[in-house]
């Protein structure tokens, strides 16, 4: 497995407990390790479900 894979299944786990900011982080640097992770669509539906949900989440 490959760090840009590892980071996008932090992410996902991350995700899954509910902690947004590190999921955010670690779909990040997986992006930035590969522009063609999965964990592009991973963040933006992440970030678009965060943004509908609560806009305060991601301006603590």
């Amino acid at each position: 497995m490959t760090r840009d894979e590892e980071l996008y299944q932090q992410g996902n786990a991350f995700r899954k407990v509910q902690n947004w900011k590190r999921a955010l982080e670690c779909y990040a640097e997986a992006i930035e390790l590969n522009p063609h992770s999965p964990a592009l669509h991973a963040r933006e539906m992440l970030l678009s479900i965060l943004n509908y949900r609560c806009k305060a989440l991601l301006n603590p």
